[in-house]
């Protein structure tokens, strides 16, 4: 059955391809091969999605999970929390959750319908990751926050300093780790002394709008 399948499928897929030749008024040399319209409406009947647009790949899981479903098994959410076939069943769930307005609408119809997949809220997003700019000044910020603190930039070597990002203008901490402050801020908990540290052995080879951004809050390189 699975090889009567496959070259189905492949029929299937030649006679799209010769259709759409004949449209653009190109040559066909042979309908040898494709699949009659009348033997596909066979196999639509049987099943709709026996022969996707979307790779096999993304069939195989979806056929998996549903079959764990319907052996009574709870929907992965996760990587690693159901492993089927040698196939991370929870990772392709959560795969289709993050990418859901990039699936066609055949295929969201069969996550939300048929498997009760939903698309990730705003706040399930993962954040993009900084770059290597955003990273430098974030850094900068913290260690100027630092400066007019304590008057110098002579940071211990493992003091991590706490900046927020945005929120209101009283910057204040409602004393948990989650990563907010309690003006709605973002909190970022920077390993400031190594980085300091780091850029006075790499003084050298710093760009020089660099050399002088550190400067200009008190940096002193010896």
């Amino acid at each position: 059955m699975g090889l009567y399948l496959k070259n189905a499928r492949a029929a299937a897929r030649r006679a799209v391809v010769e259709e759409q030749r004949r449209a653009e008024g190109l040559p066909v040399q042979s309908a040898a091969g494709a699949l009659p319209d009348e033997r596909r409406e066979q196999l639509d009947d049987i099943d709709p999605a026996w022969c996707p647009a979307w790779p096999i790949d993304w069939q195989r899981f979806f056929h998996l999970t549903r079959k764990h479903l319907e052996a009574g098994g709870q929907l992965p959410t996760k990587p690693g929390d159901v492993v089927h076939q040698a196939e991370d069943l929870g990772r392709w769930v959560r795969a289709q959750r993050l990418g859901f307005d990039s699936l066609t609408t055949a295929q969201q119809w069969l996550c939300e319908q048929v498997l009760g997949i939903k698309p990730v809220a705003e706040d399930e997003k993962p954040k993009p990751r900084r770059s290597q700019a955003d990273k430098w000044a974030l850094n900068l910020a913290a260690a100027a926050q630092y400066y007019q603190r304590e008057g110098h930039l002579r940071v211990p070597r493992r003091h991590v300093e706490t900046v927020v990002i945005g929120g209101g203008a009283d910057g204040g901490r409602d004393g948990e780790n989650d990563g907010r402050s309690s003006n709605g801020g973002e909190e970022h908990h920077l390993r400031l002394g190594a980085w300091v540290s780091n850029q006075r052995s790499r003084a050298a080879t710093l760009p020089p709008e660099r050399i002088e951004q550190l400067a200009n809050i008190g940096m002193r390189w010896a």
